[in-house]
């Protein structure tokens, strides 16, 4: 029996992920740590809470994605399989967009099960450095916590916030603002 190519593997497992999905409805299943990633979230009753950032320092490396291309057309990074997701100001929920995004790059995680995966979580500019990182690592997570229940083993994913430091677009437009509220997936090894 000869097996499919990579080229019509990947989407075919892409499609059937999406598939799932829609199939489950809005059935929601508890993240390993018994956080619902999901949950609307206000950050901002937070602002003086201890965060206990948590850094995972096993994330640094270099990168298997190229980072040219930005925002929402085709961009390098979906061509490579992994796509960014956008958050809402102020929040680290994951829309039905970022979900949908984020059962995609499981699927391409999936796929590459020799590879491990770094999520990066970043913020606009608005707000103080601390609540910055802070709310950059809960971003992160937040898309750590949704993969772990779609299968992907938690030990390939690290997370680091990086806050505001490494906007997309620095212009302060609500366009930019609205493109750097992210989280980023890049292949480690």
């Amino acid at each position: 029996m000869k097996s499919l190519p990579t080229k019509v593997l990947l989407p075919c497992l892409l499609l059937a992920a999406v598939t799932l999905l829609f199939a489950s409805g809005c059935a929601k299943k508890p993240a390993a740590n018994g956080i619902d990633p999901t949950l609307t979230h206000d950050m901002s009753q937070d602002r003086d809470a201890d965060f206990g950032y948590g850094f995972d320092e096993r994330g640094f490396g270099e990168s298997a994605i190229d980072e040219e291309g930005f925002g929402y057309g085709l961009t390098t990074e979906e061509v490579s399989g992994l796509m960014r997701v956008h958050f809402d100001f102020d929040r680290f929920t994951l829309s039905d967009e970022a979900q949908q995004r984020l059962v995609a790059n499981a699927a391409y995680m999936q796929a590459h099960s020799e590879k491990n995966f770094r999520i990066e979580g970043h913020t606009d500019e608005r707000g103080s450095d601390e609540y910055n990182l802070a709310l950059g690592q809960r971003r992160a997570l937040a898309a750590k916590n949704f993969l772990v229940t779609l299968g992907i083993d938690p030990q390939r994913l690290s997370v680091i916030s990086y806050g505001e430091e490494l906007p997309l677009d620095t212009s302060r437009t609500e366009e930019a603002f609205a493109l750097n509220r992210r989280a980023e997936f890049k292949a480690i090894r």
